[in-house]
C-alpha cells in the first residue's frame, strides 16, 4: 500500500505538469477507515439533522457534519448521489467549523445538468474546487447516479477524481491572493482568506441540504498519510 501511496502521490504531483495521465483508477479501500462511525459517535453534527441509515448519509437541513479528529494528509475516497439542483461540497482543512467558509476549502458538489448550475461559473460546478479552480471537464452523472469521488490532500496538493478521471489539481501556495485567483477570475467576496495562509490540517466534513436540493453519500473511507 505504501507503494501505491508513493505512485499516486508522484502521478498527481506529474499531472500539474502534463507529464501523467488523467485516468484513474480509483483506490481499493477494503481496508480502510470509516471517517464517520454509522452512530454518527464520532462527528460534530447539529441534532436530528443528519442521519445514517442502510449505510447512507443525508441531512434534511442546510448544516454541517464534521469528524471529530482534525486531518492533515490524507486520502479521502467517497460515493456520493445528486438530487435534481443538488449543491453540497465536501470540505477538508476545516480550521474552525462555526466559521468554516473562509477557513476551509471546499471540493464542491453540484448537478451540473440543473440549468442553474450548468450556467453558473466553471468553479462553481462539480469537482471545482469552489471559487477557486475549474474542473478540467464535467465529469459528474445525472441525478439519481452514484459517483466517486477520491480526494488526496498532501500538504498544500490537493487533487481531485470524480468518476474515473482526475479533473482538478491545485497548489493551494499559489493562491496568495484573497480577491483574485491565479488565472485572474474573481473570487467570491466571503472566501475572504488566501488558501497560501490556511492551515493544511483541519475537521472533514460534508455541507447538507444546500438551496433545497439533498445529497446523499456513502461508502466513506479516509486514509491517512505520512
Amino acid at each position: 500500500m505504501r507503494l501505491f501511496t508513493a505512485s499516486l502521490v508522484f502521478c498527481l504531483l506529474s499531472i500539474l505538469f502534463s507529464n501523467c495521465s488523467k485516468k484513474m483508477v480509483h483506490p481499493d479501500t477494503s481496508s480502510w477507515t470509516d471517517l464517520y462511525a454509522s452512530d454518527l459517535s464520532n462527528t460534530i453534527a447539529p441534532e436530528g439533522i443528519w442521519t445514517f441509515e442502510n449505510g447512507i448519509l443525508t441531512a434534511s437541513e442546510d448544516q454541517c457534519i464534521w469528524s471529530k479528529k482534525e486531518y492533515d494528509n490524507f486520502i479521502l475516497d467517497l460515493e456520493f448521489k445528486t438530487a435534481e439542483g443538488t449543491n453540497s461540497g465536501v470540505i477538508v482543512y476545516c480550521s474552525d467549523t462555526d466559521n468554516w467558509i473562509p477557513n476551509s476549502v471546499e471540493v464542491q458538489i453540484a448537478d451540473d445538468y440543473a440549468e442553474k448550475w450548468a450556467k453558473a461559473a466553471p468553479t462553481w460546478q462539480c469537482a471545482a474546487i469552489f471559487g477557486h479552480l475549474a474542473p478540467s471537464k464535467r465529469m459528474v452523472k445525472q441525478p439519481g447516479e452514484w459517483n466517486r469521488y477520491t480526494i488526496t490532500c498532501k500538504d498544500q496538493m490537493i487533487t481531485v477524481a470524480l468518476n474515473g478521471e482526475v479533473t482538478t489539481v491545485m497548489d493551494m501556495s499559489l493562491w496568495t491572493s484573497a480577491t483574485t485567483n491565479p488565472d485572474g477570475s474573481e473570487i467570491p467576496s466571503w472566501l475572504n482568506k488566501p488558501f497560501a495562509e490556511l492551515p493544511t490540517k483541519g475537521h472533514i466534513g460534508f455541507q447538507g441540504k444546500h438551496a433545497g436540493a439533498p445529497i446523499y453519500f456513502r461508502n466513506i473511507k479516509i486514509k491517512e498519510l505520512p
